[in-house]
Parts: C-alpha cells; sequence; structure tokens
C-alpha cells in the first residue's frame, strides 16, 4: 500500500487540557465536536506505523452485536481489528483515551465507565451506508469517538465521514480523514456514513459506554 508521506503542516501542537475543555465545551453545547491535529504527534506516529503493519489482522467488519452480529456489504465495506492493550502503541492510545474519558467525566459528569475502539480499513470504494452507533434508549453506546490516521489527504480524494444532525438532515458535516483530526458526538443523535475513496484510508473507530453490568453479572466492553 506503499508509505505514507507526511508534511510539517500534519502535526500541530496540542495541549490535552486545552484539547479536553474545546471537545467539553463543543458536546456541552452541539453534541459534537471536530478537533484537527487533535492526536499528540508521538502518538499518531505510532498508530499510524502500526495500522499499517498489521494487515494480517483484519478481518471484515458487519453489523449489529453478538448474536444480532452479521457482515452485510450493501451496508459496510469496511475491515476492523480490535485494539487492546497488549502493545506499547495500542495502550498509548488507551491511556490518552482514558484521559478524556476522566476529564469528560469530571467537566460534563457523563458517567462513561468502559472504552471499545478499533482500527478501520476502508480499501478505494469501500463505505459505509448511513447509520447509528447506538439506539435510543439502549444506553450501549454513549459517546462516539473517530481519529484518522492518514497523511497528505487530499480534499478531492473522497472518504468523508458526513456527520448529520438528525434524520432530516440530507447535506451533514463532511469531516475529512486528515491525519490526526478526531470527531466526537453522542452516539445516539447523530446518524452518520463514510463516503467512499479514492485510496487506502485509515482510522481509529471507538466508543464510550455506560456500567451496564447488572446483579454481579459484567458487562464486557464488546
Amino acid at each position: 500500500m506503499g508509505a505514507i508521506a507526511y508534511q510539517a503542516s500534519d502535526f500541530g501542537p496540542t495541549y490535552p487540557h486545552d484539547l479536553f475543555e474545546r471537545i467539553a465545551n463543543d458536546l456541552r453545547g452541539k453534541g459534537y465536536s471536530i478537533q484537527p491535529q487533535a492526536i499528540p504527534p508521538h502518538l499518531v506516529w505510532q498508530l499510524t506505523t502500526q495500522v499499517r503493519q498489521i494487515d494480517d489482522e483484519f478481518a471484515p467488519a458487519g453489523v449489529g452485536r453478538r448474536d444480532d452480529f452479521q457482515r452485510n456489504q450493501f451496508i459496510r465495506r469496511d475491515e476492523i481489528c480490535w485494539i487492546n492493550g497488549d502493545t506499547a502503541t495500542g495502550q498509548s492510545w488507551l491511556d490518552w483515551t482514558a484521559q478524556l474519558q476522566q476529564f469528560l467525566n469530571r467537566r460534563l459528569f457523563l458517567g462513561l465507565f468502559s472504552f471499545e475502539s478499533h482500527y478501520a480499513h476502508y480499501a478505494p470504494g469501500d463505505f459505509y451506508k448511513r447509520h447509528y452507533d447506538a439506539f435510543r434508549g439502549q444506553a450501549n453506546r454513549v459517546l462516539t469517538v473517530v481519529a484518522y490516521l492518514n497523511g497528505d489527504w487530499q480534499s478531492d480524494e473522497g472518504g468523508e465521514m458526513v456527520l448529520y444532525l438528525d434524520d432530516t438532515d440530507q447535506q451533514g458535516i463532511k469531516v475529512l480523514p486528515a491525519l490526526g483530526t478526531v470527531a466526537i458526538f453522542l452516539s445516539e443523535e447523530f446518524p452518520h456514513e463514510v463516503l467512499c475513496a479514492k485510496r487506502h484510508r485509515y482510522s481509529i473507530a471507538g466508543w464510550y459506554r455506560l456500567n451496564n453490568s447488572l446483579a454481579g453479572r459484567i458487562d464486557p466492553p464488546r
């Protein structure tokens, strides 16, 4: 798939407290936040390197959870690889999202309990049709986090995520999958889709969840 060419402009200075404060203010005011160059440069470098070294670990993505899981290429055609803490890079990503979780719980009292995430790879022509990440009232996935790992991405290369404000919105907000950009939004509130790209597209999709453990039965993250 070739090496990625990075530009100095791909990496921007970021101070986590200021970044997290902007995210919290956006979530409080409008329910979503789009932050360019949000991932720290050392971490985004680690993630972009790792995601291209694990091609044989990706599997076709599906829809639904557990017993309802099924693969449907009419809805989505990406492939995924779950992230856990068994590598230094994976743990660094989980540490960063844990800091964000702690900050948002303190600032917004969201009660975020656990986090799950995976790498996603969209080959040219792949897509994910309009959908919600959680159905209203199920209280499983509360907050969606999408991070992009594509250097020097151009607007004519497609691959945008389109975030729709509600079911009637037909225009939406297009998010270019540029290196280090992070999009965060309330999972039950915003339908969204991924448009076809002209080149290989890499990202991370993750979800903060509430604690749904009942009667001593642990609710697993996935």
